[in-house]
């Protein structure tokens, strides 16, 4: 029914975010729930931004092996990451950390229908693309 998300820790000598981020795994049923009935009305919805971050996770959760963890990074300062993917000794997220989390690559999931270079080792992809992503396809 939900995800509990740890956060990730590293050794960062910076003050962390240490409690965990809680989704509801379905969203249609948190719509449901708070009487969102499409999507004018969830635009306009201060779930909104959690919502998609939810369907995000879970897509993610779905795309990955089995035996990789699914974790966040936050710093006090407000630096984030809402996904950090953990698999085999090898981490990815979302650029604002990739020093401190040693990250080999990052990505920004939003709703593109390309997928697309922002950075070096950062890239735009949609939900679509995700599982090939990761995979580093």
């Amino acid at each position: 029914m939900v995800r509990r998300l740890q956060p990730v820790l590293p050794n960062a000598g910076k003050r962390l975010v240490k409690s965990p981020k809680v989704y509801v795994r379905d969203s249609g049923l948190l719509h449901a729930l708070l009487g969102i009935t499409d999507v004018a009305a969830l635009q306009g919805h201060p779930v909104a931004g959690a919502s998609w971050e939810g369907f995000v996770v879970e897509q993610v959760a779905g795309a990955v092996p089995a035996d990789a963890t699914l974790g966040f990074y936050r710093t006090a300062a407000g630096a984030e990451i809402d996904l950090v993917v953990e698999h085999r000794g090898r981490r990815v997220g979302f650029w604002q950390a990739l020093e401190d989390l040693r990250l080999e690559r990052a990505f920004v999931v939003a709703p593109v229908a390309r997928r697309y270079p922002l950075e070096p080792r950062v890239e735009v992809v949609g939900v679509n693309d995700l599982a090939a992503a990761l995979a580093g396809t």
